[in-house]
Formats: structure tokens, C-alpha cells, sequence
């Protein structure tokens, strides 16, 4: 039986126009910088901006244009979202070192960022990529569904900003009951793709998204599951407290393992370009502690 206390954002994108209100109310909401270098969103062709999630960005509007097949309507130009899907079996939780992720009764996957070491193992465990490593203090940062709005009875910032009501929030089972109707309409306008996406992806999603055109068309994965190797990094930090930077490169290493949303492959090399000289010297110096203990 579901858990009547969990509540859940509901985005639907046949609503949503594209305005990236939620990305500013985001961004202002949560005192998020943004970047002040000159050119430092560059035109990728896309309207999408930034390209992706990063430290200082915890949600992003996507923009992708699919031919449709339609003589009448060509093109199907598909605005999705980007941020935490707080996850029922969420990776990230079970695979933080520090115990900085945590689940909250609602069912946010909250984040205590005092607590967060920057190890980044959550960043690789992610079926959907979501978290991002901030190289301004070495820390982790991500979506907490604006936590300390709901604490005061309000709601999370980009709901409470959307103007065409693209995102609705409240109960999970109310969330889930929306959105099956939206879905229902939009088949009988001939949409045949529209899905509901989240209720039963990794246990059930707590932000769930309305497809339009299918979730193919939004970058979602047909079945996210969490990183294969979380269960070996699980036991390796439980073994030693050392090996941190061992633990890190073997994750960069295994985003090609991953199963679900994914960058490009990344190496230990690119990986350790979002260091700062303090977390390279100490990664440095664990890996020399690892080697000595081996070899003991």
C-alpha cells in the first residue's frame, strides 16, 4: 500500500510551453549562481541552456525536434525536464559514503550538504545523471524539492511559479491519478505514444512526467536501474576508509556500465578536471596509502 504522507510533482509536457520560469524560480529560490563568463552558455543550436545539469544548476528544460511522420505536423518538438525523479530505491542514497543523502517520509530524497564529502559516488550511480559535482566547495548538489518550502506548508518553487500549470504538486496517489487522465485525453487526440513515466520506474518515482510523444522522445531510459556496480562500491566502502580516490576513478570508469540516462564516457583524466588542487592532492595521497596497504 502506498504511503498516503508522500507527495509528488506531476509535469506534463503537453502543457508546458518552454518559458524556463521553473529554471529561474530554481535558481532564485535557491541562490544558485549562474554563470557570469562572457559567452559561458554558448549557442549549441539548441534552445536548451544551459546544455546540462551542473553544480549550480539543479533543473533544466530539454529541447529535442523529432520528425513526427505527420504530413500536417512535421516536426514534434518535445520540451521535457531535468532534475532529481527522487527515486524510491534511489541509488544515490545507497551509495552515499557520508550518509548526506537520505529519504525523507514524503519521500524527497534529501541531501544534508554539510555531511557531503565529495565523493561523487552518487554522481556515477545515478540511472538518470542527475547529480553534479560543484568544484566551489567540493561538494555534491542536486534537486531537494525545495524542502524547506514544504516544511512551511508551501510548494516547491517551480511548481509555484509554472504559469501553464505544466506542474502540479501534491499527493503521489493524486499526482498519478492526474496524470493517467492527462494521458487518456491526449490518446484520444491522437497522441497513441503519451505515457505516463515514473510510477513504477525504480520503485516509483516522486517526480513524474506526462510524455507526450513517449519517453523515448524526452531522453528518458526504458528501464533505469542503478549503476551495476553500486553493490561492489558499497562493499569497498564498508572494507576501508581509505581508497576514496580508487573508489572514484573506478566509478568515472564505469559510466559505460550504466544503465539509463547518460553523458559521453568519462575518463578518471576528465573526471579529475573538476577537482580542486586540495582534492587532487588528497586523492594523490590515498591512492599512494592504497598502494602501500597492498602491497603489506
Amino acid at each position: 500500500m502506498a504511503n498516503k504522507k508522500e507527495v509528488a510533482i506531476l509535469f506534463d509536457s503537453s502543457h508546458c510551453t518552454g518559458c524556463k520560469g521553473c529554471q529561474v524560480a530554481c535558481k532564485q529560490w535557491n541562490m544558485l549562481p549562474s554563470t557570469m563568463e562572457l559567452n559561458g552558455n554558448k549557442f549549441t543550436g539548441s534552445y536548451q541552456s544551459p546544455a546540462d545539469l551542473n553544480g549550480d544548476t539543479r533543473l533544466i528544460m530539454t529541447f529535442d525536434e523529432k520528425e513526427s511522420g505527420n504530413k500536417y505536423q512535421p516536426i514534434n518538438f518535445a520540451v521535457g525536464r531535468r532534475s532529481c525523479f527522487h527515486c524510491t530505491d534511489a541509488a544515490c542514497v545507497e551509495i552515499c559514503s557520508s550518509g548526506a543523502l537520505y529519504h525523507k517520509e514524503n519521500g524527497v530524497v534529501a541531501m544534508d550538504t554539510d555531511k557531503c564529502n565529495g565523493c561523487t559516488y552518487c554522481q556515477s550511480a545515478c540511472p538518470f545523471d542527475v547529480p553534479r559535482f560543484r568544484p566551489t566547495d567540493g561538494r555534491i548538489d542536486k534537486c531537494t524539492l525545495c524542502m524547506d518550502r514544504l516544511k512551511e506548508g508551501g510548494i516547491p518553487a517551480c511548481v509555484k511559479t509554472c504559469q501553464p500549470e505544466a506542474l502540479k504538486f501534491g499527493p503521489r496517489d493524486e499526482m498519478i491519478r492526474l496524470g493517467k487522465e492527462r494521458v487518456e485525453f491526449l490518446k484520444k487526440k491522437g497522441f497513441d505514444k503519451a505515457e505516463l513515466y515514473g510510477e513504477h520506474e525504480m520503485g516509483g518515482l516522486h517526480v513524474l512526467q506526462v510524455c507526450k510523444f513517449g519517453h523515448e522522445a524526452y531522453g528518458l531510459p526504458d528501464n533505469p536501474k542503478a549503476n551495476p556496480l553500486v553493490g561492489a562500491m558499497k562493499t569497498m566502502k564498508t572494507v576501508t576508509g581509505l581508497g576514496t580516490a580508487a573508489v572514484i576513478a573506478g566509478l568515472a570508469v564505469s559510466f559505460a556500465a550504466a544503465v539509463g540516462y547518460r553523458r559521453e564516457n568519462v575518463t578518471v583524466e576528465e573526471a579529475k578536471k573538476s577537482w580542486t588542487p586540495e582534492q587532487r592532492a588528497k586523492a594523490d595521497r590515498e591512492v599512494a596509502q592504497l598502494k602501500v596497504r597492498e602491497n603489506h
